[in-house]
């Protein structure tokens, strides 16, 4: 494949021996600015990596989200005592693992027992789950290599927004389940974020819940320790907007047009604004609105949104038309290993 033109390997080395650097820095040094200043050639190579993926643009935005935002963030909290890394007696592969790959480790304590008695349930129901977004992309893959040119322009971002989920939701759980193979337990990235019933809701507790974990500590504690919740709520949404920004330009090589950013301010308003009105119609006694409801209305209000200011940054100036011939060649590659694998099966039986 043309993938491997790219120096992955060299690129997994490199970052995989800064980590190593970051934490034999964060066992000398206390700390604050001597650590920070120590592990900041760290972050500037972990911003570069995902340039030296020239052959695609959708490696290249992975590598970004990995390395460039979530990676990034952390070794800045280990440089001031804070976040995952910064855990005593984490040994040597959990550190890795978690610094490298967005994945966010259980925390000890609670109660085993049920964890336990639920494993199995939980296991059986990711399996359908995966199975069912294995099928979905599978068919929006066969769209994308034959007539989705000619689908209305809103059905069209629906089928992106759908693909971005079931591929988010495939790749995130399979990494923590690789780490749970390895004897580490993790946290689910995703909670049915098509359940929510608010935007906080949707953006707190069910969506993308590795960056959640990252914006707490790193923007939103000390920002609300020092100015309130509502100013730590809109600065960890400007900071996830700034860092799609930066993801868009990894993904394109353009610069910023300000729309992602405006995109998660707009959301984090919306957010503060439902928690005072939660607050008040609460207060009045008014019953609470119907889950069903609320849910279609979580939906519409994110869709909408992301058709105006979410994918336009993306698709303009034949970005569109970049990422859908790439993931049709992924598609096409794919089928061909399928029947190749399965022309072998029949030689063999």
């Amino acid at each position: 494949m043309v993938l491997l033109r790219d120096s992955i390997p060299m690129v997994a080395l490199a970052v995989t021996a800064a980590a190593l650097y970051a934490r034999m820095a964060s066992a000398f040094l206390r700390p604050g600015l001597p650590r920070l200043a120590a592990v900041l050639p760290v972050v500037v190579l972990l911003a570069v990596a995902p340039f030296a993926c020239t052959s695609s643009a959708v490696l290249r935005g992975t590598a970004a989200f990995f390395l460039a935002w979530l990676c990034a963030f952390k070794v800045v909290l280990l440089a001031v005592g804070l976040g995952p890394l910064d855990v005593d007696g984490l040994p040597l592969l959990p550190f890795l693992f978690t610094a490298l790959l967005p994945v966010k480790l259980r925390r000890r304590g609670g109660r085993p027992g049920a964890a336990g008695a639920a494993a199995s349930e939980v296991k059986s129901v990711s399996l359908v789950s995966c199975a069912a977004k294995v099928a979905v992309i599978a068919a929006i893959l066969h769209l994308y290599g034959s007539k989705i040119q000619l689908l209305h322009r809103y059905v069209r971002l629906v089928l992106y927004g759908i693909h971005i989920y079931c591929f988010l939701d495939l790749l995130l759980p399979c990494i923590a389940a690789a780490g749970a193979a390895l004897g580490m337990e993790m946290e689910p990235p995703f909670d049915r974020p098509y359940l929510a019933s608010s935007l906080r809701d949707f953006w707190g507790r069910r969506w993308n819940l590795v960056v959640s974990a990252i914006l707490r500590p790193s923007v939103y504690d000390p920002v609300s320790a020092r100015a309130g919740k509502e100013a730590g709520v809109l600065a960890a949404f400007l900071v996830s907007g700034l860092m799609h920004e930066a993801m868009v330009y990894y993904v394109t090589l353009r610069p910023p047009t300000g729309e992602m950013a405006a995109f998660f301010l707009l959301h984090g308003a919306c957010c503060v604004a439902e928690e005072w009105c939660a607050r008040r119609w609460a207060a009045r006694g008014w019953p609470r609105t119907p889950r069903p409801l609320a849910t279609l209305l979580v939906v519409v209000v994110v869709a909408s949104s992301s058709f105006w200011l979410f994918f336009p940054p993306i698709c303009r100036k034949g970005g569109e038309e970049m990422l859908l011939d790439e993931w049709a060649a992924l598609a096409a590659f794919f089928q061909d290993a399928g029947r190749k694998l399965f022309r072998c099966g029949s030689r063999i039986n």
